[in-house]
């Protein structure tokens, strides 16, 4: 009898959970909605159940349809709040502390995830970053084989000094200078995650609609990714037994790993500074020892010391004999750990390292000189082979990346975003697309133009961040540089109407992927988004290439987006990052100076040139030509010769 009670009440239960009115987590307390055009709000109930939304003085009713869900489209409002946003079915749902202004999209890959806290003067502008109107919500990071219509997570934080440390840091800057412009309150959606790839966030549909891409994607397996995490995890673990020896996912015993009397001597070996996933132990999410001896001499060993360990992907705790001396979470901050006296021994002496790597890349990584010991004044370099043990595998995340397949991030961190009002994109990706640099002139305008598909805004305006200055292989115009040719593909993308671009290579760092400077890509952001989409007639680009003519043994450029005239900081007026070529194909530093509103180009070596290149090669950080609002000219190629990432191009599951 009680078992029939049981189920009679289960009975009577569940329609009415079932029944219960949502939202998806987009919709929050403290969120920003667009002002100026329609405010989609959305959700699921039961079928045919009448829906009520209420904001501020506008009611408005809908029912349900087979599938349970609803959707109402409140009028435009104008900038304004705090509002409350009432949903009512046979439940009610109350947002409070909402907000009528701009509404802003922030993606890419690691320079836009790359928050406040770790970028150049962050602890002054944290302290200071008290801006009640500016909104941020950071999409939890997921992948998913289908379209979802709800992200895995995520909240609206309000920009205080104590959540601004958090904010995507592009995003930030960028959101601080339209509201000292515009004076109306700017929401973040930051949906970003490193590494990716441009095809990961694009959709079924682009690809099954291009020319160039449809037979790619019917290449796509259906996809179960449990299964699949289940069986790349298998073989994981099988390799890692054939590399170490052993290997018990989780219960290894590890109590002695950290210990200087433990005997590591038949550990296997990896390269530090490096991320393993391009080393021995290839592919592996999970927790990784690393160890390393080294010998000190008595006067050494009396001292305090610092422990340099360049940056660690994602978490570590790290040890010298024995002795916990750090822990840090954060895959791009700096390690630095002071070690007192008494804890270095004369003779030799363990430093191990307990890493906990969520996803993407893991391990130690960054420059060689950033990984050290200083004792006193003298710095003890630790780069080179260290030794390494897995504890444990990450469960149902092996070799399931964001990059494994396309498709996954647009699936489950921007579909579920749509029809969101928005006002606009900023973008900045591209590093891991360098390979296939040619390509991405089409892959990226396509992702764009879907983006825009989807969401039904028209084409909304979408703004972007050009490579930086970074010396990923020594890329030049004699061995050929796939960031050069992808800086020239994103050129080619405004192509596209509506967009813009912010040009970084005078604020980028040869030997960092990830310059801290974000507050002058953020305000290059904004001043693009103040002119074309705001008409406030600002400049907001660096001199563009137009065209050349040839005088002798000269080539004179000429090019748009002057401002106020051609400049250079150079005292002596001497242009750097100029290359000429005759008919060999074969460039030369060139010398160039500005005359008038003309670049003129020469060497004396090429007395017929037919051809110049400018901040052609990975590091264009010697680029000097700017206009007098100090912006930098974009970098160019007159040529159209062969390109060294011609022939690359994606493959599903590579």
């Amino acid at each position: 009898m009680k078992n029939i009670l049981a189920g009679l009440l289960l009975l009577c239960i569940a329609p009415t959970v079932f029944a219960n009115v949502r939202l998806p987590k987009i919709f929050g307390n403290n969120m920003v909605l667009q002002r100026g055009q329609p405010i989609p709000v959305w959700g699921w109930a039961d079928k045919n159940e009448k829906i009520t939304v209420r904001l501020n003085t506008q009611v408005k009713n809908v029912k349900t349809d087979a599938n349970g869900k609803w959707r109402v489209d409140l009028s435009s409002m104008e900038a304004g709040g705090p509002y409350e946003l009432n949903v009512n079915g046979k439940n009610s749902i109350r947002f409070t502390n909402v907000l009528i202004g701009d509404v802003w999209v922030c993606s890419g890959q690691s320079n836009m995830e790359w928050t406040l806290n770790n970028t150049d003067g962050a602890a002054k502008e944290i302290a200071t970053a008290n801006f009640p109107q500016l909104r941020h919500f950071a999409v939890t990071k997921a992948v998913a084989s289908e379209v979802q219509d709800d992200v895995k997570g995520g909240e609206w934080d309000i920009c205080t000094p104590t959540t601004a440390a958090n904010f995507t840091a592009v995003g930030y800057y960028f959101a601080k200078e339209l509201m000292r412009e515009l004076k109306v309150p700017i929401g973040l959606l930051n949906t970003s995650w490193g590494g990716t790839h441009v095809e990961t966030w694009t959709s079924r549909d682009a690809f099954e609609h291009s020319d160039e891409f449809k037979s790619m994607i019917a290449q796509m397996p259906t996809l179960n990714l449990d299964s699949l995490s289940r069986q790349k995890n298998a073989a994981a673990e099988k390799r890692i037994a054939a590399l170490q020896g052993k290997f018990q996912n989780g219960k290894m015993d590890v109590g002695a790993w950290k210990d200087a009397s433990f005997n590591d001597a038949a550990w296997p070996k990896m390269k530090v500074p490096g991320e393993w996933e391009g080393q021995e132990l290839g592919d592996v999410d999970g927790i990784v020892w690393l160890r390393k001896t080294i010998d000190l001499t008595t006067e050494q060993a009396g001292k305090e010391a610092v422990l340099e360990l360049a940056m660690i992907d994602d978490a570590d705790e790290t040890f010298i004999n024995g002795v916990k001396v750090g822990t840090t979470n954060g895959y791009n901050e700096k390690r630095h750990y002071k070690i007192p006296a008494g804890t270095l021994k004369p003779g030799k002496n363990s430093i191990a390292l307990r890493v906990n790597d969520t996803g993407g890349g893991g391990g130690i990584h960054g420059e060689p000189a950033d990984v050290k010991l200083t004792v006193g004044n003298n710095p003890l370099p630790l780069d080179g082979i260290w030794q390494y043990q897995v504890e444990s595998v990450l469960g149902g995340s092996t070799g399931v990346g964001p990059n494994s397949y396309p498709t996954l991030l647009y699936n489950a961190m921007l579909h579920p975003l749509v029809p969101f009002a928005i006002k606009g994109a900023i973008w900045y990706q591209g590093e891991s697309n360098a390979g296939r640099a040619v390509q991405y002139g089409r892959a990226f305008p396509l992702m764009i133009t879907d983006w825009r598909k989807q969401w039904k805004q028209g084409d909304f305006p979408f703004y972007f961040v050009q490579l930086a200055t970074f010396n990923a292989g020594n890329g030049n115009s004699e061995r050929g540089s796939s960031w050069a040719e992808l800086r020239e593909a994103q050129t080619a993308t405004l192509k596209l109407p509506n967009t813009g671009m912010a040009v970084t290579t005078d604020i980028g760092d040869p030997k960092d992927i990830h310059p801290r400077n974000k507050l002058d890509v953020g305000k290059r952001l904004a001043a693009v988004a103040l002119n074309k989409t705001y008409g406030k007639g600002n400049v907001f680009s660096g001199p563009t290439f137009t065209s050349m003519k040839t005088e002798g043994n000269k080539i004179i450029l000429s090019f748009d987006h002057l401002g106020g005239g051609l400049s250079t900081q150079n005292k002596y007026g001497y242009l750097q990052g100029f290359e000429i070529s005759g008919t060999d194909k074969r460039f030369y530093p060139a010398r160039a100076f500005i005359e008038g509103d003309k670049v003129v180009v020469f060497q004396e070596g090429v007395a017929s040139p037919v051809a110049v290149r400018f901040g052609w090669a990975d590091d264009a950080g010697e680029n000097n030509l700017f206009n007098k609002e100090g912006f930098p000219a974009v970098p160019f190629r007159t040529d159209s010769w062969p390109l060294s990432t011609e022939k690359n191009v994606y493959q599903v599951g590579n």
